[in-house]
């Protein structure tokens, strides 16, 4: 059996079909407080099929609702957090399996979620235009991934907890490379540094600096040296370190 009827009580009612007394069908509820409205499919007296459930506030869902739950595929849209919006799968209201979440603020991320947090593989762009791809756990930079940096730095290795940790190589802007462990973002462990000007070293460094090993280069003789194209000359240097004692 299925007909049109209007329940209405304060401000709750609900316009559609019924079968056995019970909303089936298609039909359109606004909930006793008024902040809920949803209008789509209907079984047994719970949402189920296609339809959109929308606040008071402007947020929403629409897409797909099992046994009142919503379930499957959708988009959500969240009107009190600067217009954040989800399209992609959900498990009992929660965003869980893959989607694509446009954060207000600019940010994009595309990739798993588990009930909410970015979790597994992902792709994502801050608001900065930094791009960072590889593996997420609650929400941080977590396992193997590559980061593109604003300045043009890029880096493929290990994180912890959105931290550079572990091994990685960084590629800097300009022709620098660092190859080796990592600490808290910074080199710390055995490594090797290939610095543009041709400079190479190659061996413990703490908190971003080499441990125990030179840190400057000092060029000898106070003569003007005369350079010319295609012509060979030869500098000889001290390496230093910081109390200026001379390191082989």
């Amino acid at each position: 059996m299925a007909a049109s009827q209007k329940q209405q009580r304060n401000s709750q009612y609900y316009v559609g079909e019924v079968k056995s007394l019970l909303r089936d069908g298609y039909g359109l509820y606004v909930y006793p407080n008024s902040f809920f409205r949803y209008e789509g499919q209907w079984k047994l007296g719970k949402k189920h099929g296609h339809g959109k459930l929308v606040m008071k506030d402007g947020s929403y869902y629409e897409g797909e609702f099992v046994n009142g739950e919503i379930e499957g595929n959708g988009l959500r849209y969240w009107a009190c957090s600067v217009g954040n919006t989800y399209s992609g799968q959900f498990n009992s209201g929660e965003l869980h399996g893959y989607g694509v979440m446009q954060y207000g603020t600019g940010e994009r991320f595309e990739g798993e979620f588990s009930f909410g947090l970015r979790e597994g593989h992902g792709f994502l762009v801050d608001k900065e235009g930094q791009i960072y791809e590889g593996s997420f756990h609650k929400n941080k930079k977590h396992g193997e991934g590559q980061m593109t940096y604003r300045n043009g730095d890029q880096y493929e290795g290990d994180w912890i907890l959105d931290q550079r940790q572990g091994h990685g190589v960084m590629h800097f802007a300009d022709g620098s490379i660092y190859e080796g462990q990592w600490r808290n973002n910074l080199f710390n462990g055995q490594g090797t540094m290939i610095h543009c000007s041709g400079v190479i070293y190659e061996g413990l460094w703490t908190s971003g600096q080499p441990a125990g090993g030179a840190s400057k280069i000092v060029i000898e003789g106070g003569d003007m040296l005369e350079v010319f194209q295609r012509s060979p000359f030869t500098l000889e240097v001290q390496l230093q370190n910081e109390e200026e004692e001379i390191i082989t």
